[in-house]
């Protein structure tokens, strides 16, 4: 599937009547897991990307060389339609451009440019948000950067908790004016937020995440096409590795790990073996 076909498949969310939920993945295998489970929309967060590639907290410490090529490893293993959390687009307008050039270039399907002002100022107030103004011009240079057209610019708010509904929906409005395909709003609590935002933007909405009390029916009512569900499949996989390591330091049998851990016919699949089998012999005898 070649990386606008993919852009397309995602295209066809946004435009459905459904509201589907991501998978959370973080290199080449857990897009290929993901896939080989059913996925075919997946999203690479910002928090996940530092936490994977640098063991570090969501601080704004990774850089957008690293976040292109951890993109760029999760299209080669995986043809999922890929999201990205391009957090503030690594500064101003002209690196929003580069930004989306570099993302664009590494297979994304999507990517979300959000308007809290990051990485953290000295002496900052939580939840701080850029002027609409400045988040009006990233974005218009975010829309204007892409070569692809079929490639989605979502304009992300994190206003709901600063400035309310009402200036959430100005926002929304004033992004929407921009060209980009969709809002992304995070912090949302009611299926009515999402409904006004969607009607003062006029465009798809993807949730950052919902009360669980929120059931899915009623937030494709309200606009929502995406909705985040977390992204417990790192946070998963630091579980098992520590409990693994722990038995194996402590002296523990590796026979003991039977029922935590893949079998050598899942890992040839996951790892395509059976292909590299048959290249060897294609190609090496």
């Amino acid at each position: 599937m070649t990386p606008t076909e993919q852009r397309q498949r995602m295209r066809a969310i946004l435009n459905g009547t459904k509201c589907l939920s991501p998978a959370s993945v973080y290199d080449g295998l857990s897009a290929r897991i993901a896939q080989d489970v059913g996925y075919t929309l997946g999203i690479l967060s910002g928090s996940v990307s530092s936490n994977s590639t640098l063991a570090s907290p969501d601080l704004i410490v990774l850089t957008l060389t690293e976040f292109a090529d951890q993109i760029r490893r999760i299209m080669r293993a995986s043809d999922i339609s890929l999201l990205v959390d391009a957090d503030h687009g690594y500064g101003n307008a002209l690196n929003v451009m580069r930004t989306v050039i570099e993302c664009e270039h590494a297979g994304v399907s999507a990517m979300s440019i959000e308007d809290p002002v990051l990485p953290l100022r000295f002496g900052q107030e939580k939840d701080e948000l850029i002027s609409t103004a400045e988040m009006v011009g990233k974005l218009k240079a975010a829309v204007a950067a892409r070569k692809d057209p079929t490639t989605v610019i979502a304009g992300r708010t994190a206003a709901l908790k600063v400035e309310g509904v009402e200036g959430t929906c100005a926002r929304a409005k004033a992004y929407a004016a921009c060209g980009v395909d969709c809002i992304f709003v995070v912090g949302v609590e009611t299926v009515a937020q999402v409904k006004a935002v969607h009607e003062a933007a006029k465009l798809p909405i993807i949730v950052g995440s919902a009360p669980a009390s929120i059931k899915r029916e009623e937030l494709e009512a309200a606009g929502a096409r995406v909705l985040l569900q977390g992204h417990q499949a790192l946070a998963a996989a630091v579980k098992v590795l520590r409990e693994v390591y722990s038995h194996l330091y402590n002296g523990g049998a590796p026979a003991d790990l039977k029922s935590k851990i893949a079998s050598n016919e899942e890992m040839d699949k996951m790892t395509h073996n059976g292909e590299y089998k048959q290249w060897i012999k294609a190609f090496m005898h």
